[in-house]
């Protein structure tokens, strides 16, 4: 059975990202990419591979993403980002469902985390299944500006094969993502009132190392997963420090 499916895709100045994903999505035929006034070469990336871009100013992950759904040819829509690849086992998994007589309204497919160019099979990256793929008929995304997620009435089922998510192009970007994020993360944990002890921001760096490493399982993926459990710990540690600085200045 021929499966139509639309692909909707948010992104901003995405254009080395692009260039990996789209390729992987050469057999839809609809391919919808909601672009937030890029300055590189994101749109043109984007028509090169065949997808149509839509100009929207970003005003939430939630509102995006149901901008592009309000565009799409399909009913079913498979959302992924920027940053994600479909393994060739998945879009042959994908290509194979029978979305019409099946009897469900979305379907979670496990996601892989990739760092340093390793797959990471271990770790909490790389346990979750996301509600990817479902009926617009069926549900939507919420309006939520973060954390958006898609809620669907109806039965929802799993596929067996996997989206790579490339999260960091290399240890610059991690860093550069880094600064913007603990700065965010104290920020909302100051706005809950929270508070750290300077003796607490420094023992978080081997409590949160033991706890990816050993507990997480990323001691099961090789040197990559040390170094992923190393910048957690440090991650964490450097947000309570600037939650310990936010809370002096106040």
């Amino acid at each position: 059975m021929h499966v139509q499916i639309s692909v909707i895709i948010i992104a901003k100045n995405e254009e080395d990202n692009l260039r990996r994903s789209l390729p992987k999505l050469s057999w839809c035929e609809d391919i919808i990419v909601v672009d937030d006034n890029s300055t590189d070469n994101t749109v043109a990336v984007a028509e090169l591979f065949g997808a149509k871009v839509y100009g929207r100013t970003f005003d939430g992950y939630g509102p995006q993403k149901k901008f592009g759904i309000s565009k799409a040819r399909f009913d079913w829509i498979l959302n992924i980002d920027a940053d994600e690849v479909l393994t060739d086992a998945l879009i042959d998994e994908l290509r194979k469902l029978d979305l019409e007589s099946g009897g469900f309204s979305g379907f979670e497919i496990p996601v892989r985390h990739v760092f340093m160019g390793k797959v990471f099979r271990h770790g909490k990256e790389s346990r979750f299944y996301h509600l990817r793929l479902f009926n617009r008929h069926n549900g939507d995304f919420n309006s939520a500006t973060v954390h958006e997620k898609v809620e669907v009435d109806g039965k929802t089922g799993r596929l067996s094969n996997v989206i790579l998510h490339y999260s960091y192009k290399d240890l610059d970007h991690y860093f550069y993502k880094f600064n913007i994020y603990t700065s965010v993360g104290a920020r909302n944990l100051k706005a809950k009132g929270k508070s750290r002890s300077l003796l607490l921001c420094l023992a978080a760096f081997p409590f949160y190392f033991v706890k990816h490493f050993f507990v997480y399982g990323n001691i099961l993926n090789g040197r990559p997963g040390f170094i992923w459990s190393y910048l957690n710990a440090w991650y964490h540690t450097v947000k309570y420090l600037k939650l310990y600085e936010l809370n002096r200045k106040s």
